[in-house]
């Protein structure tokens, strides 16, 4: 079941902790941290437990609500997915990053998960890209998401695809990770404001 408070991933959670992940995941079996599954199975950890396991434990305290930023990357290849996942997992970014192979499973919680960037790829199997990012524009709930495409398409072909939506970032794949990884600070930076 959703929780209306801020929440987070089990790899975010145990950034925050100073945890591995396998810690983090014993602390919501023992209840110790309060967690749910989405509708696509992706754990969600309550910001607010995580604040009272830290005032228990004498840690510092994580940031409050909005000093984080939640990202979204949906990509159909699992290896890039991963790649992709587990290097902005890597930074000392305070981002919160789900990763999701397709735009259906997107969709199924993007309500849940509320992100701030949704980063996808154009070209996946069943609904692509094109159709997620349209999707999201036509619904003024996400009208404030900033939206990435990374694509291999040249600007032609994106073009006789109908295009994107307005206000959309467009990165060229392989994506230049040191690029993103600036894009994102900037993207934190500018919510601490």
């Amino acid at each position: 079941m959703a929780n209306s408070d801020e929440n987070c991933g089990t790899f975010f959670a145990a950034k925050l902790l100073g945890l591995s992940v396998g810690t983090v995941q014993t602390l919501v079996r023992t209840n110790e941290l309060t967690a749910w599954e989405t509708q696509s199975g992706h754990r969600r950890i309550s910001m607010a437990s995580i604040r009272q396991y830290q005032r228990k434990n004498d840690l510092a305290v994580i940031p409050e609500a909005g000093q984080f930023l939640k990202l979204l990357v949906v990509e159909g290849d699992t290896f890039l997915l991963d790649s992709f996942n587990s290097t902005v997992n890597s930074w000392p970014l305070p981002v919160d990053v789900t990763a999701m192979s397709s735009a259906l499973e997107a969709l199924r919680d993007i309500h849940t998960l509320q992100p701030d960037v949704l980063i996808t790829d154009l070209k996946m199997p069943g609904m692509d890209g094109f159709e997620l990012l349209r999707t999201l524009r036509a619904n003024a709930s996400f009208s404030s998401m900033v939206l990435v495409s990374m694509t291999g398409l040249s600007p032609a072909e994106v073009t006789e695809r109908g295009g994107l939506p307005a206000h959309t970032v467009t990165v060229q794949k392989p994506v230049d990770m040191l690029w993103f990884r600036g894009f994102l600070a900037a993207m934190v930076a500018f919510r601490q404001f």
